[in-house]
């Protein structure tokens, strides 16, 4: 079986609001797939419903090969969640936060402190494994949570918004965890609303819109959907004056530069490629919001 996820027609509601409306997607095994879409797009309960936290009131979901309704404990056995708040004890060193947790999956005394010292170093906690939590930055306790996440290393890996509240140093710093963790063969899951961080750490990325999947595909793909290069002349100040869509060839930016040129205009001339924002804003700009960028252009 090579699907490590496999969802099919998934609807949830909070009385009478629809929070997730018949998402069908799969992920493989091995893969690092993103969840991406602001406030309410329904990441998070895609995540609660996934991990068995939530039930659906409609689909399937299958995780691991197992039913997340009807095959709960299976599916607990094989996963590991990790949300947007570090889930440590404050009290407690790394150390023994570690160890903890593997008593709590039934590790003998032994094994537990080997399982911790194995941990703290493979995260980079060494010189922080005897003191207390309290004291940790932000980026050592995500370090910190995603350590625990490996007592038992899971087949399935949920990650639901990371990196919120890390400074770019720490986002950084565990993008290149989560990058080791997926090329050791464990499927990643995460959900973000950072554009960049889907596009460094995604294999493929399902762009969630008002409960619905709006995009989906590898971050070219999605980037392709919008279209090709675009030249841009900026006058000195920086401000834009002038932009032309290009397909990408020499041959189309000859005409682009002869256009500029044929038009009169002078500045500085730069070359822009689709972004993930550009894919973003196109999926996920409604009707409404259309025509009121419209009346106000």
């Amino acid at each position: 079986m090579n699907q490590a996820i496999e969802v099919r027609g998934l609807s949830k509601a909070f009385g009478k609001t629809r929070v997730v409306n018949d998402l069908d997607f799969t992920v493989s095994r091995g893969e690092v797939f993103a969840l991406l879409g602001p406030n309410g797009a329904g990441k998070t309960t895609t995540i609660n419903i996934l991990t068995t936290l939530t039930a659906a009131d409609a689909g399937t979901a299958l995780v691991a090969g197992f039913d997340t309704r009807t095959e709960a404990r299976e599916v607990q056995r094989r996963i590991s969640l990790t949300g947007q708040s570090a889930a440590v004890d404050d009290a407690l060193t790394a150390t023994e936060n570690v160890i903890m947790f593997s008593h709590l999956a039934g590790m003998t005394r032994i094994d537990s402190a080997r399982r911790a010292a194995e941990l703290i170093s493979r995260f980079d906690l060494t010189e922080a494994a005897t003191r207390s939590v309290r004291t940790f930055s932000g980026g050592m306790r995500r370090r910190l949570d995603l350590a625990l996440s490996f007592v038992v290393t899971p087949e399935v890996l949920f990650l639901d918004e990371p990196t919120t509240g890390l400074d770019t140093r720490s986002r950084r710093d565990l993008w290149e965890l989560i990058r080791t963790v997926a090329a050791a063969g464990t499927t990643v899951l995460l959900t973000t609303q950072y554009l960049e961080e889907a596009d460094q750490l995604a294999d493929r990325i399902a762009v969630l819109h008002e409960g619905r999947i709006a995009a989906l595909g590898t971050p070219g793909e999605l980037k392709a959907r919008i279209g090709g290069d675009t030249v841009e002349l900026h006058d000195a100040h920086g401000d834009l004056v002038r932009e032309i869509a290009t397909d990408g060839t020499v041959a189309d930016l000859r005409r682009a530069l002869d256009r500029l040129d044929e038009e009169g205009l002078d500045g500085i001339v730069s070359l822009r490629r689709p972004t993930l924002d550009d894919v973003f804003l196109a999926v996920t700009t409604t009707e409404s919001d259309a025509e009121l960028t419209k009346e106000h252009s």
